[in-house]
Parts: structure tokens; sequence; C-alpha cells
């Protein structure tokens, strides 16, 4: 395959039109409201100017993996994944009380700003957290309303609209199930893994694909392999970002360095390097990790400590092995030869970033 899946059918610039052309278009009723409501919209567009456009991709590639041609309609449905997206990223910063998402202030800290330069009563910290979870419904409410709004029939819509509520479902259980680690600590590899799949790899890769088939009538067998292929990819996606979380460089990532570490995430990455049992690391970890206010040496000790452990190459084992797994389960009769050389390509884009 000679084009970015990405870029087949001008992919990412066609979702990125349909997302300007929707918020464009609901911004009005917000308007109608009030002229104040304008920044809900115009802070969630932004938002969505960046991103990867992954479970778009891979909803779009879900349903040509069926052998159906390109669609329109398809392009649409998947775009409004990129508005559930941005819910799951605004409340996530939020829960995790991140400074900055894709290079940006993160949505709260823009509401925060907003109410500092107004002078306003009351904290504009609370202020900001307030407004960023009405950004974050927003996103949700009008992710719907896109993917009703696609053009789908009412028989393709059925089927479309049952993966998507149960991958919402599995979405929130997923950040609750973060969530409770982080307040819970010292969590365990195996309880990190489970939160991924919930979390990420459902969400980001399985579902999507699911969805894009159901629209085209995929039968079980032919969702069993996709969902194969997506959970086994998509643990492997998380597991980069785990390491991306405390090794990435913050040009690539839009992120501080070593922002993980920070935020005190009980990553898979961490729980394997406190599970080697190593005293001095363990008692680093239980030191430095979610402390607000670490300092980039005390980052550098951490990093260093979880090269120690042998965390980091167990977490490139899994993420090879994983990736193996994903490709293989693409071996099958049922998935289209096209769609399947954009999927590989997928996989690799996937695992191999470094943002």
């Amino acid at each position: 395959m000679s084009v970015n899946p990405l870029d087949e059918q001008n992919l990412r610039a066609s979702i990125q039109d349909v997302l300007d052309e929707f918020v464009q278009l609901h911004q009005a009723a917000l308007l109608a409201a009030s002229q104040d409501a304008a920044f809900l919209g115009e802070s969630l567009q932004q938002l969505l100017a960046g991103g990867k456009r992954l479970r778009a991709a891979f909803c779009y590639w879900g349903y040509r993996s069926t052998g159906a041609g390109h669609d329109d309609r398809v392009v649409k449905a998947a775009a409004s994944l990129e508005l559930l997206q941005a819910c799951a990223l605004i409340h996530d910063d939020v829960m995790d009380g991140s400074d900055t998402r894709r290079g940006n202030p993160s949505i709260h800290r823009q509401f925060e700003t907003l109410h500092n330069s107004r002078n306003w009563q009351g904290p504009s910290d609370a202020f900001g957290v307030g407004a960023a979870i009405l950004v974050g419904d927003l996103a949700l409410s009008w992710a719907d309303t896109l993917l009703g709004n696609a053009g789908l029939t009412p028989d393709e819509y059925v089927q479309a609209k049952s993966i998507y509520d149960t991958m919402r479902t599995e979405l929130m259980a997923g950040q609750y199930l973060d969530l409770l680690e982080q307040a819970r600590g010292n969590t365990s590899p195996d309880s990190a893994r489970n939160v991924i799949k919930y979390k990420s790899a459902k969400y980001t890769i399985e579902r999507p694909l699911n969805l894009g088939a159901a629209i085209a009538f995929a039968p079980p067998e032919h969702q069993d392999s996709l969902s194969a292929y997506g959970l086994a990819l998509g643990e492997a996606f998380q597991l980069r970002d785990d390491l991306l979380g405390v090794f990435g460089l913050p040009e690539a990532t839009g992120k501080p360095a070593g922002d993980d570490l920070r935020e005190g995430k009980q990553t898979v990455l961490v729980a394997t390097a406190r599970s080697a049992g190593m005293a001095s690391v363990n008692a680093l970890l239980d030191t430095h990790l979610g402390q607000a206010e670490i300092s980039s040496e005390n980052v550098a000790q951490l990093q260093d400590a979880l090269i120690t452990t042998g965390a980091v190459d167990d977490i490139e084992r899994q993420i090879a092995e994983l990736t193996e797994i994903a490709l293989e389960s693409l071996d099958s009769p049922r998935i289209d030869t096209f769609a399947r050389e954009a999927l590989t390509q997928l996989a690799i884009m996937a695992t191999q970033r470094t943002h």
C-alpha cells in the first residue's frame, strides 16, 4: 500500500472537514443561548484540530475490511469517535490535573486562565474544572448527534449504535478502574493490564473496528478476527503510551517530560518495575511518584530506575509480542486484502510512534 492509510481517500483531511463543519453548525445553538457560551465550542474546536485520528481510521478500515468501498457516510460516522475521544481527553485531564494537552493548555486550564483574566469571583481552578466538565459533556452529546446524522440507513445505524453504546460503557468502566488504581497505589501488572484493556485497547482499536464493520453487516466470524487484532494491538498501543509518558520528548508528545510520573500513573511499566522487588527502586517510587512538583533530577532518577529493573525492556518485549499476535489475526480470508495492508501499516504506526 503506497498511501498512508490515514490519508487514503483523503481520510484525515475529510475527518477534519467533517468536524469543523459540525462544530461551526452547532456553535449557533451555543450563541443562541449567549455570546458568553461561545468559548465552549471554541475551546473544543481547538482540541479537535489535533490528534492522530487513529480511532476514526480504525472505524473506517473496519468497514473497508469487509470488502466495502469508500463511503462518505462512514467517514462521518468515524468522525463522531473524535468527539467521543475529545470528551475522554478533557475529563481525563481534569482527573489527572494535567496542565497541557497536544502542546496547548488543557481545557480546564484555559477556563481557569479566563476566570483569572476577568477577575471573576470565586476560585479560578474550580471554575476551570466545572467548565471543562461541561465541554467534555458537550463533546459526548455532539458525538451522538454526529453519528445519528451521518446518513446511515436505519438498519446500519442500529448495528453501529449497539457497538457504540457498548464502547462508551467500557470506556467509563476503564476510566473508573484507572482512577481506582491511582487511589489504591502499588497496583499489580495484571490489574494495570486490565485497566488498559478497557480504558484503551477496546476503546481505541477493537470497538472502532467493530463499529465500522457493523455498518457493513459483518458476520460474527469477521468481527472475531477484528477483535483479536484490535485487543492485542490496543494493549500494545497503550504500553507504548506508558513508555512515552515517562520517556517521550515534550516537543513530540505535547506533555512535559515524565508527565506520567508527576501524575502518579499506576501503569504496567511502573507495576512491572515494582514487581522486580528492588527495595531501592520501590523506595524511590514511593517517594517521588505522584509529586506534582517533582524536579527534573528526580524524573531522571526514576527513568534510570525503571530501566535498571528491566521493566522498560519487558514492556518493549510485550509490545513486540502483542503486535505480532495482532498481525497474525489479520491472516484470514475474511479480511479484504487491501484493508489488511492498511491495518498492517496502522499497527506499525500505533506501536512505533514517538507521540
